[in-house]
């Protein structure tokens, strides 16, 4: 079971009411960082993925959960991420709280064990509409019941535009899940295309990508910003490489720093954990 855990010395186990908690759960894996809001800067990572070609059950995560001496404690706030690749996007003057399993089920298909959510984001000034299986729907509920819930595009749109206001232009942004990936277009700071892709090998998110350039008529010249599962010199690296000339890592922005433990983590990869606590 791959785990990753980093931690700055200043990390208090008995100080956790001066701290926030940031927790991602599917059933891909479990990770949480914790930030020290007194010196504002986060202090600890930790992730657990299931073996490869397997996935974590509602009850590994809840295990998982109750067994971490930082999980069960008291925090001065918790925010949760749940990714999910089911979700569309509703402007916030035609968003009806009542209608949004309508919504969703113009634009998806609704399984039988998942729940419909939403959250607001304020740039697009939108609705995100999304499922979940119910199952993964109550973990948060069962551990920390104060917590909102937001879906893993809401911390991702929010550092994309940020990032997008400084590009007179188009600007690209492919974030990485473990079996799907989104797609992000802004041109001059404003949402042009936002989806979400399936996908089973490298030449499948190349595909996809590289239609979304020719559709859109984004020069092979413009820079692609990457998030999520990639790194450097990776499989998908060397693929882009070869047709676009211009690849970078976007890493969280925002008030809060790190500690060096998490110099060499490649901080694009938790993008979403990091910054879910800018996102109100």
């Amino acid at each position: 079971m791959p785990f990753l855990e980093l931690f700055d010395e200043t990390l208090d186990i008995n100080s956790t009411e001066n701290y926030e908690l940031s927790v991602q759960i599917s059933a891909d894996g479990l990770a949480f960082a914790i930030l020290d809001t007194i010196r504002n800067k986060y202090v600890l990572l930790r992730s657990t993925e299931p073996d490869d070609n397997k996935y974590f059950s509602a009850d590994d995560i809840a295990e998982i959960i109750s067994k971490d001496d930082f999980l069960t404690r008291r925090y001065r706030k918790v925010h949760i991420v749940l990714p999910s690749q089911k979700f569309t996007l509703v402007p916030a003057p035609l968003f009806d709280p009542a209608r949004k399993e309508e919504y969703f089920s113009f634009n998806l298909n609704r399984d039988d064990n998942e729940v419909i959510l939403s959250n607001k984001v304020s740039d697009p000034d939108a609705y995100i509409i999304y499922s979940l299986p119910d199952t993964i729907h109550e973990i948060p509920g069962r551990f920390w019941p104060a917590a909102y819930p937001a879906h893993h595009t809401k911390p991702l749109i929010s550092q994309v535009s940020l990032h997008s206001k400084s590009i007179a232009g188009f600007y690209v942004h492919v974030h990485i899940e473990k079996e799907f990936f989104n797609i992000l277009v802004y041109d001059h700071g404003t949402l042009k295309f936002s989806n979400s892709f399936t996908y089973r090998n490298i030449s499948d998110i190349l595909y996809f990508v590289l239609n979304v350039f020719k559709s859109m008529g984004i020069s092979n010249d413009e820079p692609i910003h990457f998030s999520g599962r990639t790194g450097k010199y990776d499989d998908l690296w060397s693929g882009f490489a070869m047709y676009i000339r211009n690849l970078r890592f976007t890493d969280p922005s925002g008030s809060f720093t790190f500690s060096y433990v998490f110099n060499d983590l490649g901080l694009h990869r938790f993008i979403n954990l990091f910054s879910i606590s800018t996102c109100e």
